[in-house]
């Protein structure tokens, strides 16, 4: 395979949270009566960067960081100071661009007064705030452990703080909700002023709380509707719809998430991270990623043992892996990327695209590939026919 690097990316994973949601199937784990070595943890995530940086030394040649994202867990459970220090390390190992977004995931209940002020010197520059509404009794069906108000207060004061690029997650589906009430979500955030929200609905993921015992949650039909209700009244707020799930106010669509969603490529570090990485010398794309559990992750010290899978993705595995990405975005990407990409021809791709654009799931486009209305309904059907 012929592979061009795509841009860099970095993902740290914090794995902790106050408590677990019934809905969530992240790598998590609820803060117990012994707390988390948090500085110790530090330690360990730039030992694990230490060793990928060997592993890939040839792969990450000259190439600069264009984004990174502290996911988790809760990483806001972290001090400013922890996030500093570690941000340091990261400088002193990995080149980063100039203009590197850098983004924090906060939960408005663990935030304190006084530490946005600390974020923004350590060098994170975007918040994510991980709201999924902003009515008290859906909170609460949720697990959640902050009220709306305290969401609220929690935006105003990161602003106060001197942030001008922040996120809101949205649910919407949620246990017992009606259209008017997803709407009055969006109404609360957007009068908020962030610049970018984003907007998903609650669905039932194997092995959680939920999946075992079901809420009472709106069915497809009531389900569309307020996803589309919704987006009508987010593009009437100037938030412009990039991504199944992501919208912004112009200059301020996420990075981050858009190199992955272009196939791009991205270190994972910390308990559970994942990665990807290309390296056009083997004309080989790799994705590894890290032993779950926060304990025998430290145990391992950036040894081998860190590492939880390693896998070289077929060449009969990667047009699927491709569109799981690309197909999400509503303005797709060109038609050229998926050779530069994938290493592949676009001929390997000529049964299902005719497929596609057959069922009028594409846009008749003889340059980009992008979705039709029709196929980001049944996005998850188009993708499937990409599948080897």
């Amino acid at each position: 395979m012929s592979l061009l690097a795509p841009p860099l990316s970095l993902y740290i994973h914090m794995p902790w949270c106050v408590k677990k949601c019934p809905y969530c199937d992240f790598n998590s784990h609820g803060l117990r009566s012994t707390p988390p070595p948090y500085a110790e943890y530090i330690d360990h995530l730039l030992a694990d960067l230490d060793a990928d940086r060997v592993d890939f030394a040839a792969a990450l040649q000259d190439r600069p960081v264009i984004s990174i994202f502290f996911g988790g867990g809760t990483p806001s459970l972290f001090s400013p100071e922890l996030i500093a220090r570690l941000l340091d390390g990261v400088r002193e190992r990995l080149a980063l661009a100039d203009d590197a977004e850098i983004t924090l995931e906060t939960n408005p209940g663990t935030v304190e007064h006084g530490r946005f002020e600390g974020y923004l010197d350590a060098g994170v520059k975007r918040i994510s705030f991980g709201v999924q509404s902003f009515d008290d009794d859906k909170l609460r069906r949720l697990g959640r452990i902050h009220s709306a108000a305290e969401a609220e207060a929690a935006v105003k004061s990161a602003q106060d703080a001197g942030y001008a690029n922040i996120n809101l997650d949205l649910m919407y589906a949620l246990p017992r909700q009606t259209l008017a009430g997803a709407l009055a979500d969006v109404e609360r955030a957007v009068a908020l002023g962030p610049t970018h929200i984003s907007h998903y609905q609650l669905t039932l993921e194997p092995n959680t709380v939920f999946a075992a015992n079901p809420p009472p949650l709106p069915d497809d039909d009531q389900a569309w509707a307020m996803q589309e209700a919704c987006q009508a009244r987010l593009a009437d707020a100037g938030y412009g719809q990039y991504e199944i799930s992501a919208y912004a106010q112009p200059g301020r669509r996420c990075v981050h998430n858009l190199n992955y969603w272009q196939f791009g490529d991205y270190l994972g570090i910390g308990a559970g991270a994942h990665g990807k990485l290309s390296d056009p010398a083997g004309g080989e794309l790799r994705r590894r990623w890290k032993t779950r559990g926060p304990r025998a992750y430290m145990e391992s010290k950036g040894g081998q043992a860190r590492i939880g899978g390693d896998h070289v993705v077929a060449a009969a595995e990667l047009p699927f892996e491709y569109m799981l990405n690309a197909l999400r975005l509503i303005d797709g990407v060109p038609l050229a990327d998926f050779a530069e990409r994938t290493g592949l021809p676009l001929a390997s791709i000529a049964a299902p695209l005719a497929a596609a654009y057959r069922r009028g799931w594409l846009r008749a486009d003889t340059q980009r590939l992008h979705t039709s209305a029709l196929g980001q309904r049944f996005l998850n059907d188009v993708i499937a026919g990409f599948l080897g």
